[in-house]
């Protein structure tokens, strides 16, 4: 008699992900706001998800979108257990870069690749990217879960996000309007967001630095999840304060402020100015020198503002004490160069 095979035998139980259907649909109601309804319709559980941009009244608008995933500080979550705010990275990686266009986030699809699904470890995944969805006021439209056993063994697994926003074309900020003598305010990171993982995975491993009691602190440093911004930016965009603006992840200052910024004018940063968390310091004392810092890390600058000098104390209004922007330098006309660097980093 011929052998029989199931799904299931290979390491793929469809079951155990459909069960899980209704939990992923009760998330997203939660996270729902407005064009996110559609009549007769749900974006859970069918083919593709709806999103009415009408009811938006935005005259001209312009979609812009985003995708990004989260690196390998998944291997931090997963080496202390913790799957809880992983999923606000995730959020967070893909909303920061819709509003440095000036973007609202609409809507958000998350695709999660794993070994096999556990009910507990999926779930406060998918709790992490709804709490997400809750602080930037975007809609979990949907999105996929992969279980491949023959690609991810053990406990690993896999993060990517997309994420869709509109704005007025009028409205779009594209870094055209950043002008010579423009001040540049830098608003604090929540610690090393989502970069520069692998560098820091090198530093733990070659100094057998474990998560053991003595160094829960530093793990935790190393996992709080990173700030979503969009709340205090959106608010800026529709009084029109912001000139140019950029998201400091992967490349660090050095490569993404010259992202935005157009043929004849230069940041010059004030190196000494940047208020440097713990975190850092660490990682500098480990033997990572500042010009390797400034090219891989946010080094506790987690976006930046091009913004009218007459503005700065307007826009510092909007944000907490923790996230308060303060002035990392100016804008100059430099035909040779983007970015100037001067003093040091205090770490």
């Amino acid at each position: 008699m011929q052998k029989k095979f199931t799904y299931k035998q290979s390491g793929v139980d469809i079951n155990n992900t459909t069960r899980l259907v209704k939990y992923i649909s009760n998330l997203s109601n939660k996270t729902k706001i407005k064009g996110s309804s559609i009549r007769n319709f749900k974006n859970i559980g069918g083919f593709g998800s709806l999103f009415d941009l009408s009811q938006y009244n935005i005259k001209n608008p312009v979609l812009v979108s985003s995708t990004d995933g989260v690196g390998t500080k998944l291997e931090i979550a997963n080496e202390m257990k913790k799957f809880d705010t992983i999923g606000i990275d995730l959020v967070a990686m893909c909303v920061n870069d819709l509003i440095v266009q000036g973007a609202k986030p609409l809507y958000f699809l998350d695709y999660i690749a794993i070994g096999r699904v556990i009910a507990k470890k999926y779930k406060d995944i998918l709790k992490g990217i709804a709490k997400g969805c809750k602080i930037s006021n975007c809609y979990l439209a949907g999105g996929e879960t992969a279980e491949m056993p023959g690609v991810y063994t053990g406990n690993k697994f896999d993060l990517a996000g997309f994420s869709v926003g509109a704005i007025d074309k009028k409205k779009i900020i594209s870094g055209n309007k950043i002008k010579n003598n423009d001040t540049i305010l830098a608003i604090p990171s929540s610690g090393i967001h989502s970069n520069g993982y692998s560098l820091i995975r090198k530093i733990l491993k070659d100094k057998k630095i474990k998560y053991k009691k003595k160094n829960k602190k530093l793990f935790h440093d190393l996992l709080t999840p990173t700030k979503i911004y969009v709340n205090e930016i959106t608010k800026l965009v529709n009084l029109n304060l912001i000139n140019g603006s950029c998201n400091i992840t992967g490349g660090g200052l050095l490569e993404n402020i010259p992202r935005v910024l157009k043929k004849g004018i230069c940041a010059h940063i004030n190196l000494d100015n940047i208020k440097v968390q713990t975190i850092f310091r660490w990682i500098n004392k480990q033997g990572v020198e500042e010009k390797e810092m400034l090219k891989t890390f946010n080094c506790g600058v987690g976006f930046v503002l091009f913004v009218k000098k007459n503005n700065v104390k307007k826009i510092q209004s909007f944000f907490s004490k923790q996230f308060k922007p303060y002035i990392l330098g100016s804008i100059k006309k430099d035909k040779n160069t983007k970015i100037k660097f001067n003093g040091k980093i205090k770490f």
